[in-house]
């Protein structure tokens, strides 16, 4: 069983009903995040956005507000790309990167 507090970390229960390991304690796992990996898939669905004639902010901007993935273009794998990741996370990049410059 899987409880998310954030997105950085998983918290996994090991109290299962019948399990012969069953010890009574819940532990933390880490999960590594990706700041290069983000910015790489933003790069690479710019990218495509602009390769298939689009504006690639607005496209970007689009499905940020919605969620609707139909303003990315599946082209290169755009689409799958930016929909493996979190819109929250993304959204906290985009600001921190903004404001750190």
């Amino acid at each position: 069983m899987f409880y998310y507090l954030n997105k950085s970390d998983i918290i996994l229960s090991l109290i299962t009903k019948g399990s012969k390991n069953v010890d009574g304690y819940t532990r933390k796992f880490n999960v590594v995040s990706g700041e290069s990996n983000t910015r790489e898939t933003l790069n690479t669905v710019y990218d495509a956005l602009r390769q298939k004639g689009y504006n690639p902010i607005n496209q970007i901007v689009g499905y940020i507000l919605s969620e609707d993935p139909t303003y990315i273009t599946n082209y290169n794998n755009a689409r799958g790309l930016i929909s493996r990741l979190d819109r929250d996370e993304l959204l906290q990049e985009l600001v921190t990167y903004y404001l750190s410059k």
